[in-house]
């Protein structure tokens, strides 16, 4: 039997650096049954998968408490955004004061102490009115709070770890004012122990260090906070409420206690509960928190709606068909999550240097102790002593633990706000290194919605004929091409007739009985394989390929009919998309099952580099393994046929407004099927990979450094030794860099593009009227809506020009809309007329 494997995210508090987390992951990983286990220092959470079984969680909750850390639980509820934001705020309130009290009580040693050496006048006048036994005494109090009040958390933390044999860097604290603090206390109280020359208190420098830690950490969890304000701005779009029918009433229930099927009412300037489908009454919804598009979608009866988007100026009511952890909002905010819990490759080799980091350090502080007790000049305890305490306390692992994650958080956050989301986080890494993109063409760089352009029959067949019977056995097609044939029918009025024994053949086309007839519909090398000879209207499929059309043939009976034209108008931002691409450096290719002439007449109007045509849905893999042979690949697609492709690709890229299925198969999900989100998300990983290559150069140049420096290394050249004071504003610095830094990626702007203007790519499809169209006058638009061909353009002029006989009509089948130049004297009537002739029409705001 196949076993069954569980994933578990569990919440972890008191890590504090990188050695915290390689301490955690040994010892989930040491739990029966785990087969891996990813612990992030940013986010704070554990990822464990692991075989399924009885008390799982609860002992993975006992690992995460043997090895000194705390287990939290992970609320999944609309309040636990809240809850948590609460319980940050509160340690940060408690960290706050603990900080004001160690400043308070470290300021007069350190004025003391510091002002006497740097002002000797200070100097005398402490002596001579306190004198230097009664300041070290008051100095001893004051230290003692400090270290044993605000600064207790790095002994409670730092002490176990030392007896578990896997220090931390508490650790490295708590050793380091530890030293510090208990030498001043012998020579304090018993100065008579000590050698001739090395009686000298260093409580300014246990107090500073811990002031100045906790100030660092202060600051760290501001910063950690921002990182995550992706996360918190997200789950603030989902309302507290819902307004439900319950009973025969309407009453305001939890949002969690939405049920599926629930009827929720929704009111003018409502964000919209919950997913579901319009039942009654109509509006336009700002979707924009979904698809970054920011004109306004009608919703009428039947339509889904997303929860989390606003309403606009009507009301209505839907049937809730997802809530809670089932909701698009949620899976947004978990696919967020999880990719900023993610460690790429580049993590690897950090986490082998943390996992001895501390150790090493303790040697190295040890090393450093024993050469100056042997070679250094008088005092030597005390040069050993402090060089060894800078050692200890300069070493900063944290620096090294939030370097990658800290910039994931931030960069994944920024890519979410841009409607770019890493469903993976090492796509960050593998989309960085990517040399070429592979485009899908249908609903990718198109609209995915072809339309009839051209019908040409062979000399004596009836066009009409020719068209219902291909539409007839269209009509059982789930192929786009089939509804296009399909909605041509209907617009010129033909009824079409029922088939029997239909088949599709996958890349050809399809065949089917209509009235008697053997009707077969399909590309060349479908008619080919019937043993047809399209030759004669081989002038035609030339220049309709040219014209970056898709021919097909119609076949009645064995003989050919007609040659037919499908367009897919290509989305406005396409070209503008992949210019940006190339000009990132990065090459582009376009797959389909496009002939030739075809596939290169489009990619011309794109400006792509590569095209792979004629491919079959089977074969995309194959084509891409061919394309992957020189280059690095990311490919873009969205319908079900590109998810092997997707999953192959070094980094696949899905169209949010694709299947389920593709957007399973991904690496990353674009929320809208803008192609301009696709440079944007190829930038972002660059940006993101670029800041985690700072950090990591900042962590690890700052310890090789400052570690030597820290143990004297210079003294011999210059006599320069480090203060244990300065080591410790160093280490609290040197994490607050790394979140700083990674901090800028909030700022990150993707590149500008431009929709296309009015040229080829995106020409709205234009009637005679609108031949000479050079006059000033005002132009009333409508948004009209089932226009699909040509035919229905015409349909939507006549019906215009019934009612405005001498009106100029303009008709953009891609975008719905339809202008009206003069403006007529009653818009709300022309509106009218439009959707009695079966396109329904509002006049445009």
């Amino acid at each position: 039997y196949e076993a069954v494997v569980e994933t578990i995210e569990i919440g972890v508090g008191g890590m504090t650096c990188a050695s915290c987390v390689s301490h955690v992951e040994k010892a989930l990983s040491a739990v029966p049954g785990v087969m891996e286990a990813k612990v992030n220092l940013a986010t704070e959470r554990a990822t464990v998968r692991a075989l399924a079984g009885p008390g799982l969680t609860d002992r993975l909750r006992r690992a995460i408490s043997q090895a000194g850390y705390e287990p939290r639980a992970i609320e999944t509820d609309s309040g636990g955004a809240d809850r948590e934001r609460l319980r940050r705020e509160e340690e940060m309130r408690a960290l706050r004061f603990r900080l004001i009290v160690a400043a308070t009580l470290t300021a007069p040693i350190f004025v003391v102490e510091m002002g006497g050496h740097l002002i000797p006048a200070v100097h005398h006048w402490t002596m001579g009115v306190i004198g230097e036994a009664r300041i070290r005494e008051i100095s001893f109090l004051l230290a003692s709070v400090v270290l044993f009040g605000p600064g207790l958390v790095f002994f409670l933390k730092g002490i176990p770890s030392l007896l578990r044999r896997q220090p931390d860097m508490n650790a490295l604290v708590a050793t380091g004012t530890l030293s510090a603090y208990l030498y001043s206390v012998v020579a304090t109280f018993a100065p008579q122990v000590l050698p001739a020359g090395s009686v000298h208190v260093y409580y300014e420098a246990a107090v500073v260090i811990v002031t100045l830690i906790l100030f660092g950490r202060y600051l760290e969890a501001r910063a950690k906070g921002r990182t995550s304000e992706a996360i918190r701005a997200l789950a603030r779009l989902q309302p507290k409420t819902a307004r439900v029918e319950r009973d025969g009433a309407t009453v305001d229930v939890d949002i969690d206690d939405v049920r599926v099927g629930d009827i929720v009412l929704v009111r003018p300037g409502e964000r919209i509960p919950t997913d579901g489908v319009v039942t009654q009454g109509a509006s336009h919804v700002d979707e924009s928190m979904v698809t970054g598009e920011p004109t306004p979608v009608a919703k009428r009866t039947g339509a889904a709606v997303t929860g989390a988007t606003v309403n606009g100026s009507g009301a209505f009511s839907f049937r809730a068909t997802r809530v809670g952890a089932d909701t698009t909002l949620a899976g947004i905010i978990r696919m967020v999550e999880q990719a900023q819990g993610a460690k790429l490759p580049i993590q690897a080799m950090v986490d082998r240097v943390t996992a001895v980091f501390v150790p090493a350090v303790f040697a190295v502080a040890a090393l450093t102790f024993v050469v100056w007790m042997l070679i250094g000049p008088e005092p030597r305890l005390t040069y050993a002593l402090v060089n060894a305490v800078a050692v200890l306390i300069i070493a900063c692992p944290c620096a090294m633990g939030l370097a990658t994650p800290a910039a994931i958080m931030t960069g994944t956050g920024r890519a979410a706000e841009l409607g770019v989301l890493f469903r993976k986080g090492e796509a960050l890494q593998t989309l960085r290194d990517v040399t070429l993109i592979a485009f899908d063409k249908t609903g990718t760089l198109t609209y995915g919605k072809p339309r009839l352009t051209d019908l040409v029959a062979t000399p004596g067949k009836n066009e009409n004929e020719l068209l219902r019977l291909a539409a007839s056995v269209e009509a059982q097609s789930e192929h786009p091409v089939g509804a296009a044939l399909v909605a041509a029918a209907k617009a010129a009025d033909l009824a079409l007739s029922p088939c029997a024994d239909f088949k599709s053949i996958a890349g050809m086309g399809v065949t089917g009985i209509v009235d008697r007839k053997t009707v077969a519909i399909g590309a060349e090398r479908f008619m080919a394989s019937l043993g047809l000879d399209a030759s004669s209207f081989a002038q035609d499929a030339q220049r309709l390929a040219e014209e970056g059309k898709t021919p097909l043939y119609v076949a009645v009976d064995g003989k050919l009919g007609a040659i037919l034209s499908v367009a897919d108008d290509l989305k406005p931002t396409s070209r503008a998309a992949i210019d940006a691409i190339h000009s990132l450096g990065v090459k582009t290719a376009m797959i389909t099952g496009d002939d030739a002439r075809t596939a290169k007449a489009i990619a011309a109007r794109l400006g792509i580099d590569e095209v792979v045509a004629g491919v079959l849905p089977d074969g995309k893999v194959a084509a891409l393994e061919r394309l992957r042979e020189t280059n690095r690949i990311a490919f873009v697609g969205d319908g079900v046929n590109d998810a092997p492709a997707l999953a192959a690709a070094d980094a696949g890229i899905a169209i949010g407004t694709g299947t389920d299925i593709a957007i399973e198969a991904a690496d990353v999900v674009l929320m809208s099927g803008d192609l301009a989100k696709v440079p944007a998300a190829l930038a972002i990983s660059r940006a993101t990979m670029r800041n985690i290559q700072q950090n990591l150069f900042w962590a690890f140049g700052y310890n090789v450094v400052l570690i030597p420096v820290a143990a004297g290394a210079l003294y011999p050249v210059n006599g320069m030794l480090l203060s244990p004071m300065f080591g410790a504003a160093a280490m609290a610095l040197s994490s607050v860099f790394v979140l700083t830094n990674a901090l800028r990626l909030r700022r990150f702007k993707a590149p500008v593009i431009a929709s296309a203007d009015a040229g080829a790519e995106a020409a709205p499809v234009e009637t005679e009227a609108a031949e000479n169209d050079n006059k000033e006058e005002a132009m009333t638009t409508f948004n009209v809506q089932d226009m699909t061909c040509n035919m229905c353009v015409k349909h939507v002029t006549k019906a215009v020009q019934a009612v405005e006989p001498n009106a100029d009509v303009k008709v953009d089948l891609a975008t719905g809309k339809v202008d009206v130049t003069p403006a007529p004297k009653d818009a709300q009537a022309l509106a009218k007329a439009i959707s009695e002739a079966g396109y329904p029409a509002q006049v445009a705001a």
